[in-house]
């Protein structure tokens, strides 16, 4: 058996969903780069009972190694490296020499905030340089130091700051650690896989599952989760290599049964598939009730000027006349939610922005505002090439306004994908 850890991310903010988690899944992906098994993360707040109960949940599991994020800053509820020592039955000790180095990075803070209480903040100082009696310290990426400690026969435990970014850069450092590396000595490594599906209910890979589970040798070896991801089925498969026969066994199953609906194979998203179909391509967007979501999805890679030209918003029906040039009497006649009030926003842009691609959206989310011949969740698109037809959709997607709006953007990409492979077809 692989080597097995468990995160506990702290903090009262993320405890409540004031600040969400970023930690814990950046670590379960280095944890699985290393070969070891993640057992558990868990979220508690700042306070001592809840932290020690986490921490004693954690060595009831059997784990190997524990990874904690956050409270180790200089205020009172900042409580992480006392209750590890604590676990670990470690004595606090002050490190003097710490102590000078912390105070030589907060020293820098009066120059930019010259009203801060110089003894406040050696004290914040002394504070963060109490740690636990042979404990192996982290030097800061901040203000904070991160520590590793042993628990005579419990788990080793890593200390990190909550700040993605000095964690991050902490990483390295603690990886690097001869008790880190004794924890996780009996690592394994890992191989994963995620594939793609668009058009499909989750029940229908779980029907696939069911099938490879009575017919394939080796599938329980195979550990299988399956998500629906932004109108998308996502299934990520993890194995040892030995297991590699009945993955590819697998691959071939689902590849057979959902040749239609399976997109990705290699666990690239539908937003870098259509980047790299669009290279030589310039991209324009009229959007409606998606209020640029598609522009944004299509600006979130670097390199998206290559590629996309601009968009409009067009929510309401004076702006698709006057910043697409949609002729009133279509809207009148078709409604603003019609394939035809589509199609003349995208010529509408693909003239407008001198482009030779350009996708519409323009839908009801709701939730007011539906009708029993076009009700909430009606969305319709439109595909438009300079240099070929017009592809025209309406869809009835299920979900909230957020949901519906969201779903739209995967629609339009997935539209779009299937124009371009054909044009290259």
């Amino acid at each position: 058996m692989s080597a097995r850890a468990g995160i506990v991310v702290t903090g009262t903010e993320v405890l409540t969903g004031r600040v969400r988690d970023a930690n814990g899944p950046w670590l379960a992906d280095r944890l699985l780069e290393l070969g070891v098994d993640l057992a558990h993360i868990t979220i508690c707040g700042d306070r001592r009972d809840d932290l020690e109960a986490q921490l004693r949940f954690m060595a009831s599991q059997g784990v190997d190694l524990v990874i904690t994020s956050g409270g180790l800053g200089p205020t009172a509820d900042d409580l992480t490296v006392e209750m590890v020592a604590r676990f670990c039955g470690r004595a606090l000790q002050l490190d003097e020499e710490l102590e000078g180095r912390i105070q030589a990075i907060v020293t820098s803070l009066l120059q930019r905030f010259p009203d801060i209480d110089p003894e406040a903040l050696r004290a914040g100082s002394r504070k963060q340089a109490l740690v636990p009696d042979g404990a192996t310290v982290l030097e800061p990426a901040g203000t904070a130091p991160g520590v590793v400690v042993t628990a005579g026969d419990g788990p080793t435990v890593v200390v990190l700051p909550g700040p993605p970014g000095e964690l991050q850069a902490m990483w390295p450092d603690a990886v690097e650690t001869d008790a880190f590396k004794r924890a996780v000595a009996a690592r394994t490594s890992y191989h994963q896989h995620t594939l793609r599906l668009f058009g499909i209910p989750e029940s229908e890979i779980a029907e696939t599952l069911r099938v490879a589970a009575r017919e394939l040798d080796g599938f329980g070896e195979l550990e299988i989760t399956t998500c629906l991801r932004r109108a998308e089925v996502e299934v990520v498969v993890r194995h040892e290599p030995d297991a590699q026969t009945a993955w590819t066994a697998l691959l071939d199953l689902i590849s057979v049964r959902h040749e239609r609906t399976l997109f990705s194979t290699d666990g690239s998203t539908i937003d870098e598939q259509v980047a790299a179909l669009l290279r030589g391509r310039t991209l324009a967007l009229a959007e409606s009730c998606t209020g640029g979501l598609l522009a944004a999805r299509m600006t979130d890679r670097a390199g998206a000027s290559d590629y996309f030209a601009g968009g409009v918003v067009s929510y309401s029906n004076d702006a698709k006349s006057e910043l697409l040039g949609v002729d009133p009497a279509v809207i009148e006649r078709h409604g603003a939610v019609s394939e035809q009030t589509a199609e003349a926003m995208a010529a509408g842009a693909l003239e407008r922005f001198g482009a030779d691609t350009a996708v519409s959206i323009t839908g009801i989310a709701g939730p007011g505002g539906g009708t029993p011949s076009k009700p909430v969740g009606t969305v319709c698109f439109c595909i438009r090439l300079a240099d070929g037809p017009s592809v025209v959709r309406d869809v009835q997607l299920p979900g909230d306004r957020a949901a519906i709006r969201d779903r739209s953007t995967t629609v339009a990409l997935h539209l779009l994908r299937r124009v371009l492979i054909s044009r290259e077809g």
